[in-house]
């Protein structure tokens, strides 16, 4: 489990989320889906914070509005201590989509200086930062093959150098490892590792929550739009003795089956994965 600092009230915040709801609304503005619901959170400088949750949970939902593409219902959001909609806070952000969207007929080379144009860099700092960056992720042998020739893995690799060729402040990944080997998802993280020693703040999501305790200093669990558990993973999952006394998995498992309602209102996946009675050889 990475190390610590226990002094994260001297950092700056750089993302403060104070009773946010985002609730979506059909064509007449009738509410129709409460996605977020009075969610309240902070991450300090040089963390690395994971925002776990099941399917349905609102944790894409809630890295939209911090991105500034959907605005809340109710509440306040600061990011880099102004609004998410500010030119400012996005130039110091790198970003890694749950779902890979790159222009396929550009080369891994040509993604990055696109990219990096869009952020005002150029000449020799760009070129050198495409080349270091394509070398860290492993594709500087093929930096001129296009995107639609690529795997899945390599396509996620340029994604997350291309989330970097700005020197980011901020970095928001959904996902990170998806689609990845074993080896390439051992980089990742020793990446995301790294990038907080040097004070990057990273916010995550992922299933694969083995990664995230390897990396996480501090997690957040949403369930139905609501944070049900908080706090540093050390401390959530040790016992009465001060050691660690379960893993993530079985922490995140043990928090959603008490927070489920069968007869609550539920804004993604219920409880299932019963064998359909068919499937049991029930008869009809």
């Amino acid at each position: 489990m990475p190390s610590v600092d226990q002094n994260t009230d001297a950092r700056p915040v750089d993302i403060a989320v104070t009773d946010v709801t985002k609730t979506f609304v059909d064509f007449w503005r009738r509410p129709k889906v409460k996605a977020v619901d009075a969610v309240s959170f902070k991450v300090a400088r040089g963390e690395v914070f994971g925002l776990l949750g099941p399917n349905g949970s609102g944790k894409s939902t809630t890295l939209k509005m911090l991105l500034g593409l959907l605005r809340p219902t109710a509440g306040d959001i600061r990011v880099l201590g102004s609004l998410p909609s500010a030119v400012r806070v996005k130039s110091e952000i790198g970003y890694v989509p749950e779902e890979t969207y790159l222009h396929r007929f550009l080369s891994a080379r040509e993604t990055l200086t696109f990219h990096g144009r869009l952020y005002g860099l150029g000449g020799r700092d760009l070129r050198i930062r495409t080349d270091e960056l394509l070398e860290m992720v492993g594709l500087a042998h093929v930096a001129d093959r296009t995107i639609g020739e690529m795997s899945k893995g390599m396509m996620r690799r340029v994604a997350l150098a291309q989330a970097l060729i700005n020197d980011p402040q901020l970095l928001i990944l959904d996902e990170p490892t998806s689609g990845l080997d074993p080896v390439g998802r051992r980089q990742v993280k020793d990446l995301i590792i790294a990038l907080g020693r040097r004070q990057k703040t990273i916010l995550l999501t992922s299933h694969l929550l083995a990664e995230v305790e390897d990396v996480c200093s501090r997690i957040a669990i949403l369930f139905n739009g609501r944070i049900h558990a908080e706090g540093r993973v050390q401390d959530l999952l040790q016992g009465k003795d001060g050691d660690v006394a379960m893993r993530l998995e079985t922490y995140f498992l043990d928090i959603i089956q008490s927070a489920h309602d069968p007869q609550g209102t539920a804004s993604g996946v219920r409880q299932g994965m019963e064998l359909a009675p068919f499937l049991r050889g029930d008869a009809t």
